[in-house]
């Protein structure tokens, strides 16, 4: 972590060579509200509260069913665990905090719990990105080289690939922070989303100039090019390949055993950008509410479903489970 810094200036607008600013010292963020309705921050409260609990529970079942199982202990349900067990820390990063200031009637956020929710988030939205990239590599070996596959995927490399994912997430948070400690001037106390996020907090920074934009789209390259490029150039290999597949039904079962994992990716990546390139385009903060409300609430939701119900291993594996503890 890095040093606060001792002081924040919050301008109603950014300060210009020739234009005198009162500045006003202060130290805390205000969080967008849900709802100013006193009738409907209950249900609210209780909407969220369900969600986060299927969703904790459902990726730790996951993760106990994988565990449990022999036949799973694979490549392939190695990196769903790791993912299951990221998914429970990315929606820890925002959703016990967004029901607390919903329930208190509270939308303050200091500002080195900004610092501290930003670069925790980061770590595991970068971690979630890296390993539906690995796992495409996985699904690329077994598809495209399937003879070799368990000679590829040995447990020394699949182990080194979630090292390297654990290490670019590291960094990658790192970033963020040193990139957001280099403001200590805002035009205002205003973040419009329920959680703190760098793009949120670079659209208030001071000076408010284009370089600001430079570093947010840099951040989203350093975020997302990456692993996208390796996801795109891999299913471009994998389409090939099956087909090249003669008969229908190889072909099926080809695409199927890469099909929850496909529609993984497609819901991750398309909240993630609506998330995103909404800070950028939206003027409104709803619609970034909402749009972040998909992609941290319940994209991590919908994983286990879609895992569990597309992958006859799992399913097997839980109808195992199950029949145990009966």
């Amino acid at each position: 972590m890095f040093p606060f810094p001792q002081a924040l200036f919050f301008f109603e607008r950014c300060p210009s060579n020739t234009d005198e600013q009162n500045i006003t010292h202060m130290s805390e963020f205000q969080l967008v509200s849900f709802s100013e309705d006193s009738e409907l921050q209950p249900i609210l409260v209780g909407l969220f509260v369900s969600m986060y609990l299927v969703t904790v529970l459902g990726n730790l079942l996951i993760i106990l069913a994988v565990s449990s199982d022999s036949h799973l202990h694979t490549p392939m349900h190695f990196f769903l665990c790791n993912l299951s067990f990221t998914n429970v820390c990315f929606i820890s990063t925002t959703v016990p905090k967004m029901i607390v200031d919903i329930q208190t009637h509270s939308r303050v956020i200091s500002y080195e719990g900004c610092l501290t929710q930003i670069s925790i988030f980061a770590i595991f939205a970068c971690m979630d990105d890296m390993l539906l990239a690995v796992m495409t590599y996985d699904r690329f070996v077994a598809i495209c080289h399937p003879l070799h596959y368990l000679v590829i995927m040995n447990p020394r490399l699949y182990g080194f690939l979630v090292l390297i994912s654990v290490l670019v997430s590291l960094f990658d948070s790192q970033l963020h922070n040193l990139i957001v400690l280099q403001f200590t001037n805002f035009k205002d106390v205003e973040i419009s989303n329920f959680f703190c996020d760098s793009p949120q907090l670079l659209n208030l920074a001071c000076p408010d100039t284009f370089s600001n934009n430079i570093l947010k789209y840099f951040l989203g390259v350093v975020y997302g090019l990456f692993p996208i490029s390796g996801i795109l150039f891999s299913y471009y290999k994998i389409v090939s390949s099956i087909l090249r597949i003669p008969s229908s039904g190889g072909k099926y079962k080809a695409f199927s055993t890469c099909g929850s994992h496909l529609s993984v990716v497609c819901f991750f990546y398309a909240t993630a950008f609506g998330v995103y390139l909404g800070s950028v385009v939206s003027h409104s903060p709803r619609k970034v509410v909402l749009a972040s409300v998909m992609y941290t609430v319940v994209t991590p939701m919908l994983n286990p479903f879609i895992y569990s119900l597309r992958n006859k291993d799992i399913k097997s594996a839980l109808r195992r489970l199950h029949s145990r503890t009966v």
